[in-house]
């Protein structure tokens, strides 16, 4: 199974959120793509369930005049975000794509290979689209790609996550970059900022909606954006968002109302803490030496440093053998705390990878805990098993038995360290025992493993079970559900028939003692309009639940086919993109002019002081001043709102100056312009800037 389909399923919780722009590939082996002119991102997010819709405008700047392209647009999906909608603007006409049954993992290029820059940019969740028309040289393309996602949350911070930076794909700069960011919470924002260097047009916060935005014209496309916003940790508790939907947007029988709700315990220092008992698991094979042995052990150290008073803990550490700090759990001391430390630092990479051999060693002495305390193990490796058991079925299945022989509830969470894992392994230990799988790069691992355990350190509900009263809601994911932890949250979606008052129980353990959390909220008896995502988080919470219980059957079993299809069914029911579909073909949905703002002057190979008069009839004069001693041919090209290209102005630059480029307003075929909006591209050596003009008659 390919890494990037558990994504989908495992880790939502955890997950970072990472997109970026699309590219327009026209030949992966070489990195040839069309130019990207420019980006607009728009998030809108209640608490921390985000809509993004991200746009970008392409120009086809390569081949030859008269024989168009193929062009498949890809875009580095985030980990954990489920893809809703898709839309083009090609000549004028606006298309909006199709999901199809099938999945589609394959970009353009010679004997399909991928170039290294594309491989890195583009992630492990990458979407593909091939985008239906063939598109001519100088001519402009426009992708509008929808989805939903969950933020990262820990304590009332929550962050986002924009790699902007497309250098790796495109040099030089990108005509518009603007970025909107708008914000609705129950809780009070106590803070919003904007932590990158982008510049930053407005910041509004009124306590319950905020809004960021930035703007950015003829500039490099080479910084990330980062946001990051506090909401009020006074106010926890169960936070609801519920919505009858229309009869037609709802293609099954389980009822029209939908909800979602967030659920946090109070973190505050008077919370009771239940007692961990907790295994530390380390890959020290030979794969793991240089960089990674040393964050490990960087990691591994912290980990020790921030165990609370009461826990009890082990270090599990292999290769082809296995080794342990001690023969048993013992308690946190400052003594143990030393002398795992001590042990933790002469760990050296070496050997095969004997993974069943680290659970021979581990499970066992979790028989000793009992279920008044959170049992918890965190695994890490970067290889695929090649001693003791290597099957994967196998394997599942003995560490399933050393768990029923152990008589002992625990979670174990699991992080897959670069790209040479069995990640379907990994994925199904993580989900079989109460946990999470996460998947990382060789070079973040520190930075995962200690903000990962900073969010599971203090457990405060355990074994934790939901119900309804009365009995209103179903078809609730996650299922089953994970614990609660101080800092954390959970966030839940299920269906419902009636807008009718009903209490929301979460209940479980703490310190072997049973807890009850009771919430009343009013399920809704009309459609919420700004509401409609709930179906989409929905859908992929079940779908996400569906895949959890497909990779653990053989997949050519008829209950994994079946599952398969009741999968697919989803997916085009709800329109939400799984590891089974894809985005494909598409259908007509109106015409819309598209606008580039009127841009600024950048100082750079040359500085564009606009066009005069404007607006103008018949004729008008773009003026370019070049600051350099530069030499060349400079290109001047006119586009209609449609997107086409309807007249080539060409100059020749010999050093400073300010230069004038006349346009008489016809176009190439001889025939007058008419009345209305024009952009100018205007193009020397690798810098592009543009500008609108307008035809008044």
């Amino acid at each position: 199974m390919k890494k990037g389909l558990l994504f989908l399923l495992i880790g939502l919780w955890w997950s970072a959120a990472v997109w970026a722009n699309g590219v327009g590939v026209v030949d992966a082996s070489v990195n040839a793509n069309l130019r990207l002119l420019t980006s607009e991102v728009t998030v809108n997010a209640e608490s921390q369930i985000a809509t993004v819709i991200t746009t970008q405008v392409f120009l086809n700047d390569l081949g030859v005049p008269g024989i168009p392209l193929d062009i498949k647009y890809a875009f580095p999906l985030p980990e954990g975000a489920s893809a809703t909608g898709l839309r083009w603007l090609h000549e004028g006409q606006w298309y909006e794509a199709n999901i199809a049954g099938e999945p589609d993992t394959t970009l353009p290029g010679s004997g399909g290979n991928v170039h290294p820059n594309l491989v890195t940019y583009l992630g492990d969740t990458p979407l593909y689209f091939s985008i239906p028309q063939r598109l001519q040289r100088d001519s402009l393309l426009t992708v509008e790609l929808t989805y939903v996602q969950l933020l990262p949350y820990s304590f009332g911070d929550v962050s986002f996550h924009y790699p902007g930076d497309y250098s790796l794909i495109q040099s030089g700069q990108v005509l518009q970059q603007s970025f909107s960011f708008n914000l609705t919470s129950p809780r009070t924002i106590d803070a919003i900022t904007l932590l990158s260097g982008q510049t930053l047009t407005q910041l509004i916060n009124t306590g319950n909606n905020a809004n960021v935005e930035t703007l950015m014209l003829e500039a490099p496309a080479d910084e990330d954006y980062l946001l990051e916003y506090t909401l009020a940790l006074d106010q926890l508790g169960l936070f609801a968002y519920s919505s009858i939907m229309d009869s037609a947007n709802v293609p099954d029988e389980l009822g029209n109302g939908f909800l979602t709700f967030i659920a946090e315990p109070d973190p505050g220092e008077t919370t009771a803490i239940i007692d961990k008992v907790f295994t530390l698991i380390i890959d020290r094979s030979g794969s793991m030496s240089g960089d990674k042995i040393v964050q490990a052990r960087n990691a591994a150290v912290y980990v020790m440093e921030n165990l609370n008073e009461g826990d009890r803990f082990n270090i599990v550490d292999f290769s082809t053998s296995v080794s342990s700090f001690r023969s048993s759990h013992v308690l946190y001391t400052p003594a143990t705390r030393n002398a795992a430390i001590t042990y933790i630092q002469y760990l050296i990479a070496n050997g095969g990878t004997n993974i069943s051999g680290a659970f021979d060693v581990a499970i066992p002495q979790f028989a000793s805990a009992g279920d008044s305390t959170a049992n918890i193990m965190i695994f890490l490796t970067d290889g695929i098993p090649n001693g003791g058991i290597t099957d994967t079925e196998l394997l599942l299945a003995h560490v399933r038995d050393l768990a029923d022989q152990t008589e002992t509830l625990f979670s174990l969470f699991t992080f897959g360290i670069g790209s040479n894992v069995n990640t379907q392994l990994l994925a199904l230990l993580a989900s079989e025992n109460n946990g999470l799988a996460e998947f990382l790069g060789n070079d973040e691992l520190y930075g995962r493993i200690t903000s990962f355990y900073q969010r599971i350190r203090n457990p405060v509900l355990i074994n934790t079970q939901i119900s309804f009263s009365p009995a209103a809601v179903t078809e609730v994911y996650p299922d089953p559900l994970p614990n609660l932890y101080k800092g954390s949250q959970m966030i839940i979606s299920g269906r419902f028939t009636e807008g009718i008052p009903v209490t929301i129980s979460l209940s479980g353990t703490a310190f072997n003692l049973p807890v009850n959390y009771d919430f009343t909220v009013d399920l809704a008896d009309s459609l919420n309009d700004s509401y409609r995502f709930l179906t989409k988080i929905w859908a992929k919470s079940k779908i996400e639940h569906l895949l959890i219980a497909y990779f653990r059957l053989d997949p050519n079993s008829s209950e994994a086919q079946q599952l398969r299809l009741d999968i697919i069914d989803l997916s085009l029911s709800y329109g939400v993109i799984s590891p089974f579909t894809s985005f494909s073909g598409g259908d007509p949905v109106g015409i819309e002019e598209t606008e580039l703002e009127q841009p600024e002057t950048l100082i750079g190979d040359f500085e564009l002081l606009g066009n005069y008069p404007n607006p103008f009839n018949p004729s008008t004069t773009i003026r370019v001043r070049i600051p350099h001693a530069i030499a060349g041919p400079m290109a001047v090209r006119i586009y209609n709102t449609l997107g086409q290209l309807v007249k080539t102005l060409r100059i020749n630059i010999s050093g400073p100056g300010t230069y004038e480029i006349f346009w008489d307003g016809t176009f190439e075929s001889g025939l007058n312009a008419a009345s209305g909006t024009y952009f100018y591209v205007v193009e020397m050596g690798k810098t592009l800037l543009a500008g609108k003009m307008t035809l008044l008659k």
